[in-house]
């Protein structure tokens, strides 16, 4: 028996394929299907069955299209209840995978009502578990995305799961899906696999013996929630349509169609040199496609700006993986409507700036990453904040803001909007808050 990891960084999620004599599960596959029957063609593997554990907060699913495709078996929790055809998984009801193969159902709501993490036993032992969201490497999955209304209940199921998960013998390799990078996890995720034993010996959470402690533990400081993990359940419910086309007809800038959103995926020195006005800024990264979900109205038409040599399937790709199928086209000829424009500078020369008397400071990092370091006097408005709640009105139009965060990335997305309200952005790029803050003790110790 073998299990092939297939990680998605920006998501911060693993799409497994359990191969065992010739026969493939497929567990938790994202929409982007492709990459994962390849590698089962490429062994030889007839794909048998593909298991959900649950309706997810933070994709759209790949499951029902990969079952149509391959003719699978898809399985999925019983309480999911989708409006597709599927075999629904009942609490410790064995599947029979053939060749001393069986997949057994746990029931192990938490991460959401239905959850269920599926037990793989190979000749009557168990081997491995396939755990979705709920126990995860260092961490568990979080209970609030469905509303803060059920995040207690929840929470205090998660309590039962993940030790009913611990219970089993300290040999079963854990696969979660949700690991490192993902916001479906209470805390910070480390390694994207583990085994029962090393969880029960080294995860924090599993040390909370009290239920109402466990969850007030997972419920003091809640992650923010993607503006796009809404959409993702109900389309889950419902029948997914498979991926649409990655190719992109080329457009040029008079041929933008009205009402598109214009994304900008370019390197951030390129788009600090000149972008469309009204334009947002998200160089293209492993990420892309949760900014552009967090922060496009959702499902509305996309244009995208890029250079040339830059990789645009990519892009679609991600944004795709989150049921944004509607782009149009991609421009890679700016010409002279590039006007709107910010600076970036290094961290040398942005503490420069920073020790001017007049200077003003915008920090769009997380309220978790602000407790950690903080320039003084700076203004805090976490990044999509800024986009629903606006610029802050502090902030003077006739100088120009210093922007920052953790490297840059979101600094730059964050100068976009700025300049687009008239603004004059300077992002700090390479570099963040807690070096921005060190230079600055440096500098003035000097």
């Amino acid at each position: 028996m073998d299990v092939i990891a297939f990680r998605t960084p920006g998501l911060g999620d693993q799409t497994y394929l359990l191969t065992h004599d010739g026969m493939g599960v497929l567990v938790d596959p994202q929409r982007d299907l492709d990459r994962f029957l390849a590698v089962a063609a490429e062994r030889d593997v007839e794909l048998r069955f593909v298991l959900e554990t649950h309706l997810h907060n933070d994709y759209v699913s790949g499951g029902e299209q990969a079952a149509r495709r391959t003719g699978a078996e898809l399985v999925m929790p019983a309480g999911a209840a989708p409006a597709y055809r599927h075999t629904p998984a009942f609490h410790l009801e064995d599947i029979a995978a053939g060749k001393g193969l069986v997949i057994r159902p746990v029931h192990t709501p938490g991460h959401t009502p239905e959850h269920t993490s599926y037990l793989v036993l190979l000749d009557g032992e168990p081997v491995a578990v396939f755990s979705g969201g709920s126990l995860l490497v260092a961490s568990v999955g979080r209970p609030d995305l469905l509303g803060p209304e059920r995040a207690r209940t929840l929470a205090r199921l998660q309590h039962g799961s993940v030790r009913r998960l611990a219970a089993l013998p300290p040999g079963v390799g854990l696969y979660p899906t949700h690991g490192e990078g993902s916001f479906c996890t209470a805390t910070g995720a480390g390694r994207h696999t583990s085994t029962i034993g090393a969880e029960a010996a080294g995860n924090p959470l599993l040390a909370i013996g009290g239920v109402e402690e466990f969850a007030d533990r997972l419920l003091a400081e809640p992650m923010p929630i993607p503006a796009f993990y809404r959409f993702m359940g109900p389309a889950n419910t419902l029948s997914v349509p498979p991926m649409p086309p990655t190719r992109v007809r080329e457009l040029k800038v008079e041929e933008v169609p009205s009402g598109s959103h214009v994304v900008d995926i370019r390197p951030r020195r390129a788009q600090a040199a000149g972008m469309l006005p009204g334009s947002l800024a998200i160089e293209l990264g492993d990420d892309f496609g949760v900014w552009a979900g967090w922060l496009l109205p959702y499902g509305e038409p996309i244009t995208l700006v890029a250079e040339r040599d830059q990789d645009v399937a990519e892009a679609v790709t991600q944004l795709a993986r989150i049921g944004m199928d509607r782009v149009e086209g991609v421009v890679h000829d700016l010409g002279e409507a590039a006007t709107q424009s910010f600076t970036l500078l290094e961290l040398p020369d942005f503490v420069t700036r920073l020790l001017q008397r007049d200077a003003q400071v915008l920090d769009v990092r997380m309220p978790s990453e602000q407790a950690v370091a903080r320039i003084e006097g700076a203004v805090e408005r976490f990044l999509p904040d800024l986009f629903t709640q606006g610029v802050p009105p502090e902030l003077d139009r006739d100088r120009p803001v210093l922007v920052a965060c953790g490297s840059g990335r979101r600094a730059a997305i964050a100068a976009g909007e700025l300049a687009r309200q008239g603004h004059q952005p300077v992002v700090l790029t390479g570099a963040g808050v807690p070096e921005a803050v060190t230079a600055l003790r440096a500098r003035r110790a000097a």
